[in-house]
């Protein structure tokens, strides 16, 4: 696969193969690494940046402790490409993010070297020290390693989590990755200080921290001493707030530089007796340069050339849903200086850099905080503004119970963008975006829709603006939209009001959200076996369109409900709508089309939902077999 010669990772069949090299070879172990890095994430497309960070991270911890006794575990996960690389799967590495493939991140079902899956941030800590307690309490671990980045410490969990480690006082090590800052190139002093810490005799983790700063000569000791109060917030001379909750605290070291990486991590190993923080700083993309010149260091990325640095990406034939959100949140406060956006460190992502591009001042970044935005967003609908709350379905989960206290049992009018409804691809399931109507339409208050193509997304932003009595939700899928014609404006939809798109007599596919398309082509299939269909676009989960669903199921022998969700959905609040009026004892056959109980592995999303049972072919299959039934039912009948 690669095009560089890789003698030293050729021989690589699992860490044990590292514990054996030189330093030098280890160092000359993870270029090859990088490499084979690059050359895999050309091919598969993937987390790039953030994995080339920690290649030098990566073979130290492997080199230093015993994995996978040692339990290390990577926070997120999508930093973990060198790490699957040194643990046996290098022959794998093309098949990163690919059905029947690797996944993009930590999976315990893959190795036996992720002790601990991950694909959300800031758990690595919690995990980390649960491990913790169990060597402890004899169960067959050694140490456990957490490696979290800058941007996933700044969560609050993960400040729970060093909180109680702390209080516990028992031998783990975080090892925190911090890519948002650089120190000096490291110089003799520095790597002399180092060497002899690991030689001498021992001594006091914290008296180690200290000497590590105070050996540097005077530059360097005052950008390392700034460094260091920028993570911790620490001056003069206070304990850093990582020492004030219990741990040990090294550093800044340079995380490219392998030999203070690894008498760091040996000296820590050898030494310790509590909790303790190795203070890492590492360049997102090293060594790759079209990766370290970006923006976003080429955070993920499609398919590459690695000559140029190219990206593959596709023309899409429509804009994504993403984009048509940014877009018509912006028009919307144009209208309304009142309206404010939240966003979860995801500002590109949920297309909040559209509106922030127009009104900076009016989108808040929170961070990777979900919780806190949430309860963010409402109070600032307590204080009389409009606050649109964008957070991919897969995370606003981290912040259900704020949904729950903070604004629907207030009653606040938080607005909710939920994008990444239903199934994701490459990402897999720990980003399916498969609970949110369940765990929504159980909710006093809430009102929860879904977009049938990109228009009704650009009325749902208005409609979500417009309403002011109480909390609301619209979600919506990734990837481009259908390709319809779009207004200049959304127009305010009438709350639970659906709609028919195609009138029919015998069978009706009720969708809810962006499987209307599916839904159509599921029409066209029913009808070729002399059926007439209609289709309807229920818009709104809650309240549900009460006129509408019975007159379908009045006037048609068979229902079928169609949605990107889980079972105990939308599918069933119609259940239980025709159940409690009585419905279900009449001549109409329902049946409801859901994602199955079971979590969808990673491929491309038309793939996923006809591994799911929700294609085309099988929203016609449930139709026909109602209608047969319901035909075999009729006979029966008259035949008596």
């Amino acid at each position: 696969m690669n095009r560089f010669p890789t003698p030293f990772l050729d021989k690589i069949a699992g860490p044990a193969d590292l514990k054996g090299l030189p330093d030098s070879a280890l160092k000359s172990l993870a270029d090859e690494v990088r490499n084979e890095v690059i050359e895999a994430v050309s091919q598969t497309g993937g987390h790039l940046g953030s994995s080339l960070g920690v290649v030098e991270l990566a073979v130290a911890i492997h080199a230093v402790f015993d994995t996978p006794r040692d339990k290390l575990v990577w926070d997120v996960g999508h930093q973990c490409y060198p790490h699957k690389i040194l643990t046996g799967r290098r022959d794998r590495m093309t098949t990163l993010r690919q059905e029947g493939g690797l996944s993009g991140f930590t999976k315990r079902a893959e190795s036996d070297y992720d002790p601990f899956g991950a694909a959300h941030s800031s758990t690595s800590i919690s995990a980390a020290l649960g491990f913790t307690i169990g060597r402890d309490m004899g169960m067959p671990t050694g140490d456990a390693i957490a490696v979290i980045g800058d941007g996933s410490i700044s969560a609050g969990m993960a400040y729970e989590a060093m909180n109680n480690a702390g209080s516990e006082g028992r031998r783990m090590f975080v090892i925190l990755n911090d890519n948002e800052m650089s120190i000096a190139s490291p110089v003799g002093a520095m790597s002399k200080y180092i060497s002899s810490l690991y030689a001498s005799p021992l001594g006091d983790m914290h008296r180690m921290a200290e000497g590590f700063e105070a050996a540097l000569p005077g530059p360097l000791r005052d950008h390392a001493r700034w460094a260091r109060q920028l993570v911790t917030g620490a001056t003069g001379g206070q304990s850093t707030l990582f020492e004030e909750l219990g741990f040990s605290y090294i550093g800044p070291l340079d995380g490219h530089d392998m030999d203070q990486v690894l008498q760091v991590l040996r000296t820590a190993k050898t030494r310790a007796t509590g909790p303790v923080l190795i203070h890492a700083c590492t360049v997102k993309g090293k060594g790759y340069a079209p990766a370290e010149s970006s923006n976003d260091k080429y955070h993920g990325v499609s398919k590459f050339d690695v000559g140029t640095g190219q990206q593959a990406k596709s023309r899409p034939n429509a804009p994504s849903y993403t984009k048509i959100f940014g877009g018509a949140l912006t028009v919307e406060a144009q209208h309304d200086p009142t309206i404010v956006a939240v966003t979860a460190a995801m500002p590109s992502g949920t297309g909040l850099d559209i509106m922030a591009n127009t009104f900076p001042k009016r989108v808040f970044d929170v961070g990777i905080a979900e919780q806190h935005g949430v309860t963010f967003a409402a109070g600032m609908a307590a204080s009389g503004l409009k606050p649109f709350c964008a957070i991919y379905s897969t995370f606003l989960q981290r912040g259900y119970d704020q949904v729950v206290h903070d604004v629907a049992l207030q009653n606040l009018p938080v607005r909710f963008a939920i994008d990444r409804a239903g199934l994701v691809g490459a990402d897999g399931p720990t980003h399916a975006g498969v609970f949110d109507i369940g765990y929504l339409t159980a909710l006093p208050n809430m009102v929860v829709m879904a977009a049938g193509d990109e228009a009704e997304l650009m009325s749902m932003v208005r409609t979500a603006a417009a309403h002011d009595s109480g909390p609301i939700a619209f979600r919506y899928p990734r990837g481009e939209g259908e390709g319809v014609t779009l207004p200049a404006r959304g127009e305010i939809l009438e709350i639970g009001k659906g709609r028919i798109v195609q009138q029919g007599e015998d069978v009706a596919i009720l969708s809810f959200g962006a499987h209307l398309g599916e839904s159509k082509k599921a029409a066209q299939l029913i009808e070729t076996q002399g059926y007439s269909v209609t289709i309807a676009d229920a818009r709104f989960a809650k309240p549900l369109d009460y006129k509408m669903i019975t007159d379908l199921v009045r006037q048609h022998l068979a229902l079928v409900t169609v949605e990107h969700g889980a079972k105990g959905g939308f599918g069933a609040m119609v259940l239980h709508l025709l159940a409690s009026e009585g419905f279900l004892d009449g001549r109409c056959q329902v049946r409801t089309m859901t994602l199955p109980d079971r979590f969808i592995d990673q491929a491309a999303p038309d793939a996923m939902y006809v591994d799911a049972g929700l294609a085309a072919v099988d929203i016609a299959a449930s139709a026909l077999q109602a209608m047969g039934q319901r035909a075999h039912r009729g006979r029966a009948s008259v035949s008596s």
